[in-house]
């Protein structure tokens, strides 16, 4: 099925995003840092042969999108704000909403701060609130692996690293993490990454989110979302232990490992990615 290049007006943005399908049924697939809305390529199709309609933005800061200035406009608040009325501007009976990285973040905060009625969550290679507050806790396991959020809270460097020579070290850092995104995408982020503000925008995500990035979930109610976990456990900067003790703060709660995946799970491992999607989608009465 033929992909789809759309604009969309959400939250006072303007949102480039990638399209296919129809139906009553609509999926929001939120990407990761550094990447774009051509990280969903290869489920995009796929999730619309299901009978949904699936949309894929770049978001706010990233690639076509709007990008706001200032740290205060990349708080979660605002982010899950895009969510609400991207679903909000795309209508449909039943809300599917996919995040994987940063955009599994948001997809957390989306759910727990319930403003969106959800009918799906699925959640790949990011790591519940409260489950990464836990990991942290325990000792330095999983503090080590998260060392860049750290380093992403000082001025400028962090920009000049990535964008130097043309971001020639983001494009280094994807192919040496993982030999299955086409260098055709790791280009297009690597052009996105350089656009004035763009490095920045992006990095506002961590800046602005650091102390809320851990925790805080608890004293929400336990997520009735029915939620799927894909991840790949080759996976450098967040712990597999992250996938542990989900079930109490879900209550529908399905986990699905990938040992041959890396972070970059839906492109290393694309057709076990989209078969256990459609699975578990089967399952749950949403396709």
């Amino acid at each position: 099925m033929a992909l789809e290049t759309a604009t969309l007006e959400a939250n006072g943005l303007t949102f480039a995003a990638d399209t296919a399908g129809q139906g009553d049924t609509v999926a929001l697939l939120l990407h990761g840092f550094p990447e774009a809305r051509q990280s969903w390529h290869r489920q995009i199709p796929f999730l619309a042969e299901l009978g949904w309609r699936v949309v894929a933005p770049d978001l706010r800061g990233y690639g076509g999108t709007s990008r706001p200035e200032g740290k205060a406009a990349y708080s979660i608040e605002h982010l899950t704000d895009d969510v609400a009325a991207l679903f909000a501007a795309l209508g449909g009976k039943r809300k599917v909403l996919i995040g994987h990285d940063w955009g599994g973040v948001i997809a957390w905060q989306t759910a727990l701060r319930g403003k969106v009625k959800l009918d799906g969550l699925i959640i790949l290679n990011a790591p519940h609130p409260d489950a990464f507050a836990r990991e942290l806790a325990r000792g330095w396991r999983q503090r080590r692996r998260s060392w860049y959020v750290a380093f992403f809270q000082i001025p400028w460097l962090p920009e000049w690293l990535m964008t130097r020579n043309g971001a020639a070290p983001l494009e280094k850092m994807f192919k040496s993490h993982s030999q299955q995104i086409p260098a055709e995408q790791i280009e297009i982020y690597r052009r996105n990454i350089v656009q004035p503000g763009a490095a920045t925008a992006m990095l506002n995500y961590y800046r602005t989110n650091f102390t809320g990035l851990a925790g805080g979930a608890g004293s929400n109610p336990v997520i009735k979302v029915p939620t799927l976990m894909i991840w790949g456990e080759d996976d450098i900067a967040l712990d597999i232990a992250l996938t542990e003790g989900n079930a109490q703060f879900v209550e529908d709660f399905s986990l699905h490992k990938l040992p041959n995946a890396s972070h970059w799970v839906q492109q290393d491992a694309p057709d076990e990615v989209n078969a256990t999607i459609a699975e578990w989608a089967r399952a749950k009465g949403l396709a």
